[in-house]
């Protein structure tokens, strides 16, 4: 099967995060099973000529041009991109486009419905009711379009799939069908050295979302229990970083503060085998595939009740789930800590780490989740056909 997935954009740091790792993820498997998979999009932030391959995917990259700056990634656009997906429609049995209100993703889905190619859309969390009047604009102008005609419409939980119908209403979408993201299997990692001082990590993107500030700010309460731990802040800076290194200098924790920019996925995959305990306490998360990486290798974590995970963490018991609210910046730094502090105990380390990696390769191994969207493709192309 010829499946071109369309994302909005890669960069040499992976700055855009889950759609692309996703996307990324999907081609590599479907190659591997015979499929003859390709991902399009905007590349920005390279020196020199465009990249035609990515972990061994081959990419069609297009110059970002930055048509509407105040609209950031949403503003993005090339018309070369536009048109060469129109031509490689032509030869494609069935276009996945990993949705959002943009320039890139939504007028190809648009161009797929105009020429009747298979259409499956990924939303990623990312299309939700809004009340920017912008975002209702896009909506009105295209993505409800999107949402009620494309052939299948992917959702990661049971709130996604509220949340599109919501957008798609008043019209209720029938062919919504869940996949959770995946990862590759991996070995688990060994266990602690007797005398290795302890390792939190938080590793994504550096933004305000994430809460990157909640993370540094229960260093202070971990270190006062185990004064040689080391705390890593990795991924890459999407607006937060300075804020949340000037409260680390504040508090006076930088010397057990290292920062480290973006990683490629190897790089990605060692910084969790190096970690004891892994923290994201972002404010509504969907379905983190940083978080499924790190439990993967073995390593627990601490997430947040709005993250999309949070049931499965906590049934398993692969590390801890905590209630974080906006503007309660001093409680959930404690929550962070206390959920840390538990988690470096040898005995909870050792059992949630277990867990992990069981929840991963029991549930969100990127070979189920390629069968699943393998069925649904080859349901949207056989009644495309008919």
């Amino acid at each position: 099967m010829k499946i071109l997935h369309v994302v909005t954009l890669h960069t040499p740091d992976h700055a855009f995060g889950g759609p692309t790792r996703v996307a990324l993820n999907l081609a590599k498997v479907q190659r591997a099973g015979g499929d003859d998979a390709r991902i399009m999009a905007l590349g920005d932030g390279f020196e020199g000529r465009l990249p035609r391959e990515v972990e061994g995917v081959p990419v069609l990259l297009f110059r970002a041009r930055h048509l509407l700056p105040v609209f950031e990634v949403s503003g993005i656009t090339s018309g070369a991109l536009l048109l060469a997906a129109r031509r490689m429609m032509r030869g494609a049995d069935l276009v996945h486009v990993h949705l959002m209100r943009d320039l890139v993703t939504l007028p190809v889905a648009l161009l797929a419905l105009a020429s009747r190619t298979p259409l499956v859309v990924q939303t990623h969390g990312m299309v939700d009711p809004t009340e920017k009047r912008v975002a209702q604009l896009t909506d009105l102008l295209g993505v409800r379009k999107v949402l009620r005609e494309a052939d299948a419409v992917l959702h990661l939980t049971e709130m996604e799939r509220l949340d599109v119908n919501a957008v798609a209403a008043p019209v209720p979408l029938t062919r919504t069908v869940r996949l959770v993201n995946g990862v590759r299997p991996q070995k688990p990692k060994p266990a602690r050295a007797p005398g290795r001082p302890p390792t939190v990590l938080f590793l994504g993107r550096i933004q305000e979302r994430k809460r990157p500030q909640d993370f540094v700010a229960a260093i202070p309460t971990v270190l006062a229990e185990h004064p040689d731990a080391r705390f890593v802040l990795a991924g890459p800076d999407t607006g937060a970083l300075p804020a949340t290194l000037e409260l680390a200098r504040e508090l006076g924790v930088m010397d057990a503060l290292h920062h480290r920019g973006p990683l490629g996925h190897e790089e990605v995959l060692a910084a969790d085998r190096q970690a004891d305990v892994y923290v994201l306490p972002s404010i509504e998360e969907p379905l983190a595939v940083s978080v499924l990486e790190a439990m993967s290798v073995g390593t627990p974590v601490v997430i947040t009740r709005t993250s999309g995970l949070a049931d499965d963490v906590a049934r398993a018991g692969a590390g801890r789930v905590i209630d974080s609210r906006v503007g309660e910046d001093g409680k959930n730094a404690l929550k962070v800590a206390g959920a840390i502090l538990e988690l470096l105990e040898p005995a909870a380390n050792d059992l949630a780490g277990k867990a992990a990696w069981d929840l991963v390769n029991k549930d969100f191994t990127i070979e189920a989740v390629t069968r699943t969207l393998r069925r649904t493709y080859e349901d949207v192309v056989r009644r495309k056909a008919r």
